[in-house]
This record gives structure tokens, sequence and C-alpha cells, in this order.
């Protein structure tokens, strides 16, 4: 059973609405402002700016791509964990994440590059996918060894995280050491039960995938692999953990991804957040539940980065 915690938490999270003076969720149309989306997330992760002890962050510009090193104190200068925001492929920046990511990469003890790729609806699918592969050939050109490079990313990050992985493949690549997806969005159909039946649990306004499938997507159709990556050939990917939140629209699409990729053979390992929201383990330390996932997810990346 969850802990009184979390389920205060999640409560919170769940019902936030109530607290900004609406008695109902929030609707995403078509009609609904991307910009004052963006405006919402920035101001969110405003709350949790604060960076653990002992982090430093370094701007880099990757080819005009905005990036930041985040380096925890001791952090090893040859490994380094690629970190793909999410925000559902129409908002994220280094701003909104660098709290997230700085207590990850604090966690971790590894070094991590946050970088921002370009967003729908303004630059639909390939885009973010492309600067996706070129900050990662990027990094292979600076010197470091596929093996000492990590993956990671959540929700749409997590889903692009694993795009990546069959991108890479696909333009005979080497593929890095380890990829670490939480609630990954890997089916931009939305064709899950999840999407319908976790609308009452979940803390995403409603419909809001759909609409930004359908922005990220663009003239493209929603089932090509490198747009959800459920569709993909899986056989021959590296090492892989998800994390998905059973109280999430994407519990089903982290579940059928890792069925999909064992049944190919690939060496995964996925683990179900009972009673949980989307992306809790980024929420560590606040309670329990959000701390052992990550210790989980950190304990697989340092087996695999040695």
């Amino acid at each position: 059973m969850p802990s009184l915690k979390s389920r205060f938490f999640n409560f919170m999270m769940r019902n936030r609405h109530l607290l900004q003076g609406r008695l109902k969720k929030e609707i995403f149309d078509f009609n609904t402002s991307i910009a004052n989306f963006r405006e919402q997330c920035e101001k969110g992760a405003s709350r949790y700016s604060k960076l653990p002890e002992g982090i430093r962050i370094k701007e880099q510009d990757i080819d005009g791509i905005k990036a930041e090193w985040i380096i925890p104190e001791g952090a090893r200068p040859d490994k380094v964990i690629l970190y793909v925001h999410g925000g559902g492929y129409v908002s994220g920046s280094c701003n909104d994440h660098r709290a997230f990511v700085a207590k990850f990469a604090a966690f971790c003890g590894f070094t991590n590059l946050l970088y921002e790729y370009r967003l729908a609806p303004e630059n639909p699918f390939p885009a973010a996918l492309d600067d996706s592969i070129h900050v990662y050939k990027w990094l292979l050109d600076r010197g470091y060894r596929a093996s000492n490079i990590a993956i990671a990313g959540e929700s749409a990050g997590g889903g692009l995280a694993l795009a990546i992985l069959l991108a890479l493949q696909e333009r005979h690549l080497p593929l890095p050491a380890a990829t670490v997806a939480i609630s990954p969005w890997t089916d931009l159909t939305c064709a899950s039960e999840s999407y319908s039946t976790k609308n009452k649990v979940s803390a995403a306004p409603l419909n809001s995938w759909h609409v930004f499938s359908t922005y990220y997507a663009g003239t493209h159709a929603k089932n090509l692999p490198l747009i959800s990556p459920l569709f993909g050939d899986l056989a021959g990917l590296g090492p892989i953990f998800i994390n998905a939140a059973v109280d999430d629209e994407l519990y089903q699409d982290g579940e059928k991804f890792y069925l999909k990729a064992k049944n190919a053979g690939v060496d995964i390992t996925f683990r179900a957040g009972v009673g949980m929201l989307h992306c809790y383990p980024l929420l560590a330390p606040m309670f329990k539940e959000a701390s052992d996932a990550m210790t989980e997810i950190c304990q697989f990346l340092q087996k695999h980065l040695k």
C-alpha cells in the first residue's frame, strides 16, 4: 500500500485544479494556448528551483542547440548521461528541468547533459529527434565512448530516448551503455485503454496527450516507429530500465514497450509504481516510493556505466 505521505502528495497533484479555484480539471483542445502552457510549466518548475549542494551548472552551445552540463561534485569527466526532457514535445527547457535533473545527477553521481530540442507545433517531427541525434553525435565527436554514455528521459523525453535508440540503429551509430525511460510516451496514437481509464486519477489535463501527439506528428503517421517507438523493431537494443506509474495515462505505453522488448530479447527491466503519478521518481526525496524508485534507477545506471 502506498505510504501516507505519497497518498497526500498524489492527492494534491490530482486535485490541484481545486487549489487554483477550478471545480474541474482543465481540458485541452486545439484552441488551448501552447504559449500559456509553457509559461505554466516554467512557473511550476520555479517552486522546485533549489539545486542540491555540490552541483555545478555549465552552459554549453552545441551548434545552436542550448544545453547545460549538470555536474555533481566528484563526477568522473569521461562518463555522461544525456538527459532528454519531457513536456509533451511542446514544452520543456533547461530552465524548467534544471532542478529535477540536478537532483537526478546528484543521486546518480554522474554528469548530465541537458539540452533543448526544438518544440512542436512550430517544429514538428523530426526536429526533436534530429536535434537529439546531433547532440549524441557531438558527444561522440568530443571523445566520449558510447560505452560511457547513458540516455535518460521522462514522459515525452522517455519516449524520445527510446526513439533515439531506434534512430541510432538505423544510422549504424553505436548504442549507449544503457537507457532509462520514466513514464515514457511510446505510442502517440494514444490507443491504450489507460488513456481513458486513468483520466480521473492522473494529473494531466484531459485530452492533452491527443493534442500534443497531433502537434508533434504533424503531417506524419503517428505510428511511425521514430515517433512511436512501440511500433519499432526492438531487437538488438541495449539495456533499458522503464519505470511507469500505474495511475497515469502513459502506464500501458511503458508496459507494452517492456513486453515487446522482452520478447525481442532485450535486457529490459520494468517497474510499476502502484498508486503513483506521472514521473514520480523525479520527486525524490519527497516520499519513500519516489526515493526507492530513484535509488533503483541510479543503481541500474551505476551498474552499466561502471
